[in-house]
């Protein structure tokens, strides 16, 4: 089996960064929930049509891919609708990753999943890194980004885990606060460290 690191942080917490880092710098492959996630319902998945059928096809668009914009009215409403949804997918989720770790071919690999503490996703992973970061950077970098209000981000932080559940379940944190700091020393460091471990569980 192939060592699994979880990368896990709020939002803007600069995931995604940190992984690419990894996977430019050293090769190591990424095994992402959010592209995952919108594979499982790709136009004619088994998830897409089984969206349609329970929800109707007004949450199809022309395109025949998934109208995320109105899915995600319905059941912000309706939390039956949200309930039987997650349902649905997070089974599909979780396997095709348990599926892609499964493919993975450098010395270890990284799990992201940025509601790994929210749907108590730890257990897929053999470490956890949390990339941490305080509440005002994440807002200040996430309307920067998505060009919305501080209101709305705010509303999103506080539907996550807080910072100290995150903190709770990591092994390592890379800590990514300052705009310039230097990340790359970090992951070297940690790099290093995820070799030793993968090559003792051989």
């Amino acid at each position: 089996m192939t060592f699994v690191v979880g990368v896990t942080g709020g939002i803007a917490s600069g995931k995604t960064t940190v992984a690419n880092l990894f996977q430019q710098e050293f090769g190591i492959e990424i095994v992402d929930a959010d592209v995952v996630a919108r594979q499982v319902v790709e136009p004619n998945s088994v998830g897409l049509k089984s969206i349609e059928g329970y929800f109707g096809h007004s949450v199809i668009q022309p395109d025949g891919t998934l109208d995320r914009a109105k899915l995600r009215e319905i059941i912000f409403s309706q939390p039956e609708h949200k309930a039987w949804l997650n349902n649905l997918l997070h089974p599909m989720i979780r396997q095709r990753m348990l599926d892609e770790l499964g493919e993975v071919k450098s010395e270890y690999a990284l799990l992201v999943i940025p509601l790994m503490v929210e749907n108590n996703l730890q257990s897929l992973a053999d470490k956890v890194l949390v990339v941490d970061v305080d509440e005002q950077t994440q807002i200040q970098r996430t309307v920067e980004r998505d060009a919305v209000d501080a209101t709305q981000v705010k509303a999103i932080l506080s539907s996550q885990a807080t910072r100290e559940q995150r903190l709770a379940i990591a092994d390592y944190v890379i800590k990514n606060d300052t705009e310039n700091q230097k990340l790359l020393p970090q992951i070297t460091e940690l790099h290093k460290k995820f070799l030793e471990i993968s090559r003792e569980n051989r």
